[in-house]
């Protein structure tokens, strides 16, 4: 729970809210949504459906372990692979095309 404490934390940091807006969002006290981020109160499903709604995130994206900045280094690292993922294949494409005409070179040269 203390992770996932730290995330709407963070969440409600990157939105420049304070505790109590987002206390009066959920329409809770502001010690009991300070409890949620400390990690000290479980929050159940009604809880969280209201959380993930005010911060305009899915319940996957509030429970993953991933940070929103983690994600887009994540992103950025599947670009790159598929980037390589793509060259290799272009590299494969062009040597194919040359086993091909090899092969072509030879059989011509062998009906000489």
């Amino acid at each position: 729970m203390q992770d996932l404490g730290k995330k709407i934390k963070m969440l409600r940091q990157q939105n420049g809210w304070s505790q109590g807006d987002v206390a009066r969002k959920l329409d809770i006290s502001v010690p009991a949504f300070s409890k949620i981020e400390t990690g000290v109160t479980d929050i159940n499903l009604s809880r969280l459906e209201q959380i993930v709604s005010i911060f305009n995130i899915s319940v996957v994206e509030l429970l993953t372990s991933q940070t929103p900045e983690q994600n887009i280094v994540r992103a950025d690292e599947l670009k790159l692979a598929k980037s390589k993922v793509d060259d290799y294949a272009a590299q494969i494409l062009t040597l194919q095309q040359q086993v091909i005409s090899l092969h072509e070179e030879l059989r011509r040269v062998a009906n000489e």
